[in-house]
């Protein structure tokens, strides 16, 4: 991509919010569109209540506030209102574009995205999108109407593309510490894992198991995994990541399994205090990650990528909500060869007992889900996607 002068800079808007989930690789795309095209003048629509209002302005970014519309599901007031609040957000929207020289707008999904969407091609602004999710939600199935680039994590999402779009499973753009992370696996993996064992405080030449059930934990994975910590012990160290608020309870179970001497918590002063290493919460879960040998965790599209994309096998725990939409995140890497799928009922301690530790002692078919994982994950989406972005900003300029 050829630099320009500032003038003669591509103006780039994306839009989305609300979540991790949405917000992240909305920034990783608009961080690989600045390295690839250094003077290009990128800024984001999103709402004054998501993440979005610390996480951009943090990457240095300019953020427009638009409030959320969300489109009406059932028959109530709101549906009698929505089409006011449609048609005020939507002129914010106009005004936005306009002020920003918009010549390619980049919907992430949530709240922001549909505004954006429709606006854009009223004004003739060529669209791209990125579902990051196996079940695409409703904003970016509006948005598909009239995009020309349509960026997946999955096959099947339930889009339906315009005639003529392209249509490309580009995989998830990494969060900056999951990318880094990849680049050294791929080059060391074993120097990596020793550099990130010794903060964490734990052992780079044992077995590890890293529990996680997200920020606000898991209680079911809590229970099961803390409820047979004896038997993971025999052939592992453990980080478990409990959640906040949850913390006691998994103590109280692993000391009943186990007895109190195995626990500890995370960091160099840990190091050969006890091989249950329990902790609420860890920011860096980057250095967890280039320990673990084995992830029992949830099912969001989030963790499922990331998790591909540094090749570790994983135990998915799909969350029992909704229409199962977990469930279909982990479906493909599983299928693929590269973990196992469980149902929320089924990860009993029971079931933990019967199948994790014959799998910890299985090292080739730990080896081999590492393998499918790796070969099934995608590390460089982020700049796939800026540029098929700056391609359609070239022909749009190209156009006048």
């Amino acid at each position: 991509m050829t630099e320009g002068t500032l003038e003669g800079a591509y103006h780039i808007v994306l839009a989305g919010g609300g979540t991790a989930g949405h917000v992240n690789p909305l920034l990783a795309v608009a961080g690989a569109i600045r390295e690839l095209e250094p003077t290009a003048q990128v800024s984001v629509i999103g709402t004054a209540v998501g993440l979005e209002k610390d996480l951009v302005p943090a990457a240095g970014l300019e953020l427009d506030t638009i409030e959320k519309v969300p489109f009406p599901r059932r028959p109530n007031l709101y549906m009698l209102k929505f089409p006011f609040k449609w048609k005020r957000e939507t002129a914010k929207v106009r005004a936005i574009l306009e002020r920003r020289k918009a010549q390619v707008v980049v919907g992430f999904g949530g709240y922001a995205s549909a505004p954006a969407y429709a606006t854009a091609h009223r004004m003739g602004i060529p669209i791209a999108i990125h579902e990051q999710n196996a079940r695409a939600g409703m904003a970016n199935k509006l948005g598909a109407r009239w995009a020309e680039f349509i960026g997946t994590v999955y096959e099947g999402t339930g889009l339906k593309p315009r005639e003529g779009a392209t249509v490309e499973r580009v995989g998830l753009p990494l969060r900056p510490a999951i990318a880094e992370l990849a680049r050294r696996i791929g080059e060391d993996r074993a120097a990596v894992r020793r550099e990130s064992a010794a903060r964490l405080g734990v052992d780079p030449n044992r077995p590890l198991v890293l529990v996680t059930g997200g920020s606000l934990g898991a209680q079911s994975l809590n229970r099961a995994v803390a409820s047979s910590a004896a038997g993971l012990l025999a052939h592992a160290q453990v980080i478990h990541l409990t959640g906040r608020g949850k913390i006691d309870e998994v103590r109280d179970l692993v000391s009943q399994s186990a007895g109190d001497g195995v626990l500890t918590g995370l960091g160099p002063e840990s190091a050969g205090q006890g091989d249950y290493h329990a902790a609420e919460y860890l920011e860096r879960i980057d250095l967890a990650f280039a320990c673990a040998d084995l992830v029992i965790c949830r099912a969001g599209a989030g963790s499922v990528s990331e998790l591909a994309a540094l090749g570790l096998p994983a135990i998915y725990v799909p969350l029992p909500i909704g229409n199962g939409e977990q469930r279909f995140n982990a479906e493909p890497v599983v299928q693929a060869g590269g973990g196992l799928l469980v149902a929320d009922h089924d990860l009993t301690p029971a079931w933990v007992a019967e199948h994790v530790p014959a799998l910890l002692a299985d090292p080739e078919r730990l080896a081999s889900f590492g393998r499918k994982a790796w070969e099934y994950g995608i590390r460089d989406a982020a700049r796939i996607m800026a540029r098929h972005v700056l391609d359609l900003a070239a022909r749009r300029r190209a156009r006048g």
